[in-house]
């Protein structure tokens, strides 16, 4: 399994802080070192599987197609108002990403990133209402060729970090790795009003795999 490079610090603390404990707990209390050691064991395992980076390759580039940025479950499908950058409606779809998913973010789209900004903020549960506009987010706009889509994405309760890899200018191939929300959390798509939405709600998605929407 590959490891995605925002684990490694990650890894390496807990390493540490297990080694710290396990030898504590040989030096104090031998008796228990077995489940100190499965407990351990146990840590490790969920901390590799949050920072797990499985190879997904688009199936086809196609600039009418969204693909999903996120593994997890469509939990908004509505028309929204998006007052950062639109200053106006669009269809909103969140994807909600479980601790036990995928947590790397893709660029659902090709083209030139016009707009990115990082909001300090709360850490509600990513399904609060007011998590979009209240926790700690990123927002990204991608110009592509048939319109922007924005991209946020929110930390949750659990989610400390968001990191992005976007620069405005810069542009971004469809599929490319776009960013990592440590520990799972929400990520929202604003589309057109006209595109055409390809899932349902409680549909769970792959990110790069899955096909949110056809724009035209």
């Amino acid at each position: 399994m590959k490891l995605h490079r925002e684990g490694f610090a990650t890894l390496s603390v807990t390493l540490g802080f297990l080694l710290l404990c396990n030898a504590l707990v040989y030096a104090y209390v031998p008796n228990f070192l077995r489940w100190s050691l499965l407990l351990s064991a146990g840590l490790l395992a969920l901390v590799l599987q949050f920072f797990r980076y499985p190879r997904r390759v688009i199936p086809q580039v196609d600039s009418s197609k969204v693909y999903a940025p996120a593994d997890g479950k469509v939990v908004v499908i509505e028309e929204a108002e998006e007052p950062e950058w639109f200053q106006g409606k669009r269809l909103q779809v969140s994807i909600f990403m479980s601790p036990l998913n995928v947590h790397i973010n893709w660029n659902p789209v090709a083209g030139i990133v016009r707009y990115y900004k990082y909001h300090p903020g709360k850490y509600l549960v990513a399904w609060h209402p007011k998590a979009s506009t209240d926790n700690e987010r990123t927002t990204v706009v991608i110009a592509a060729e048939k319109g922007e889509i924005l991209i946020r994405q929110i930390a949750g309760a659990l989610a400390r970090r968001i990191v992005n890899y976007a620069k405005v200018d810069q542009s971004v191939a469809q599929g490319s790795e776009m960013g990592f929300i440590k520990f799972g959390s929400r990520v929202d798509i604003y589309l057109p009003l006209d595109a055409d939405i390809q899932v349902a709600l409680d549909q769970k998605v792959t990110g790069n795999e899955t096909v949110i929407a056809h724009l035209v």
